[in-house]
Formats: structure tokens, sequence, C-alpha cells
């Protein structure tokens, strides 16, 4: 036989449960720190992308294009293309939060002109990742209606996708908070922020790395409610 029929309800649940919190408790904070630190004007009263302008040059760096692109909080650096990508909320704002945000973002563009290993690393298996997580519960269902040794394969090579997603999450985690460091060390070095201003940037920070902790965390914990279901199962 293969895996059987299982109820709606099974006390694995609880780790699903778990990591959905973390993720909205962690999505919260970063929500309202930001938009906390927003209401702020920074002294050097230099928008987002400005001082990603100074950031980058002050690293030497002339070859990234910073673009305004919609939404709150979908900043983020392109290495394919060398784009430093700013949100609505960051691009214009001159707030400490949206300084540290935009600092934050040429964090990545400053570790990828210096090859940092975890950048690396993070885009060599992203095709990976992205892959696994595509085929991951495809695999895992089929496995389900599957009776005999195909069953069981597909459901552990689910497993092993799904395993893949989880790494890439793991790796993420090096490349944030350096991004961050290298951004509260440069905001200081070239004075754009100071003083109080630095620790209000590093409570904004600080609350995004926790988004990426969280869904690391509940990635872990998902792979973990799969081996215990399905890990330790035997066909009849």
């Amino acid at each position: 036989m293969g895996y059987g029929y299982y109820s709606w309800w099974d006390p694995t649940y609880i780790l699903v449960i778990i990591g959905a919190l973390l993720c909205m408790l962690a999505s919260a904070r970063v929500k309202g720190t930001f938009h906390k630190y927003s209401q702020i004007r920074s002294m050097g009263n230099l928008t987002g992308a400005q001082a990603a302008e100074r950031v980058l040059r002050s690293a030497g760096i002339y070859d990234v294009t910073i673009r305004q692109v919609p939404g709150s909080l979908t900043d983020h650096y392109d290495p394919r293309n060398k784009t430093l990508n700013l949100s609505d909320s960051v691009y214009g704002s001159a707030s400490v939060a949206a300084v540290g945000v935009a600092a934050h973002e040429c964090g990545h563009a400053i570790q990828h002109q210096k090859n940092y290993a975890p950048l690396t690393i993070r885009s060599a298996i992203v095709p990976v990742a992205n892959f696994g997580s595509t085929l991951a519960w495809p695999l895992i269902l089929f496995g389900l209606i599957f009776s005999s040794g195909a069953g069981s394969w597909m459901v552990t090579l689910g497993i092993i996708c799904f395993s893949f997603a989880v790494i890439f999450q793991l790796v993420t985690l090096p490349v944030e908070f350096d991004a961050s460091a290298r951004a509260v060390r440069i905001l200081g070095d070239t004075g754009i922020l100071g003083g109080e201003e630095l620790v209000k940037t590093r409570k904004v920070l600080g609350a995004a790395a926790l988004t990426y902790v969280a869904s690391a965390a509940a990635g872990i914990l998902q792979l973990l409610r799969l081996v215990i279901l399905f890990g330790g199962r035997r066909d009849d």
C-alpha cells in the first residue's frame, strides 16, 4: 500500500502554525518599526536615492543604476543587471528609516562587487531552490496518490526538493546580516547619519532581519513536519 489517508488534522500541524505565527509577527514588527522611523527626518536631509548614490560612490561603485519601483518595502538589489531598486516609501523619503533601507541594499551591491562568498553561493543555488520549491509539493501529493515504490520515492524526492528551498533561506541569513552591518558602518563613516540616527536605523534593519530569520525558521519547521510524517514510513 501507499502512504494511506491522513485526517484533516494531525499534531504536526502545530509546526506549521508556529512557523506562520513567527512570520506574521516578524512582518508586523518590521512594518511597525519602519513606519515609526519613517516619520523621523534625517539631519542630513538626503533622500533614500541620494543616500544610496553617496554610499555607492564612497565604495567606488559607479556602474549600479538606482531605480524607483512601486510598493512599500519592495527594495532589492538585482546583481543580474546591477540595479538598486528602491520602493516608493524609500526612494524619495529623507527619513532615517528610508536612508537605512537604501544603504542596506547598497550593502548587497558592495557584496557583489567584492564577491562576498555567501552572496555568490546564494546566487548559484537560486535556480536549484526555485526548481525545488516548484516541484516539492506536486511530487509529495502525487507520491501520496500512487502506491508501492513509486509513491515512496516521489515523496522522498519531494522532501529533498523542499530542503533546497530551506537551504537557500539559511544561506540568505548571513547575506542579509552582513549587508546591514555594512550599511550602518558606511552611514556612520560617511556622516550621512550619526549618533542617535544610527541607533534608529539599526532598529529598522534589525526588525527587517527578523523577517528572514522567521522565514528560515518556518521553512525548517515545515521540513521537520514532512520528515516526521513521511521520512520514516515504509511501504506495506
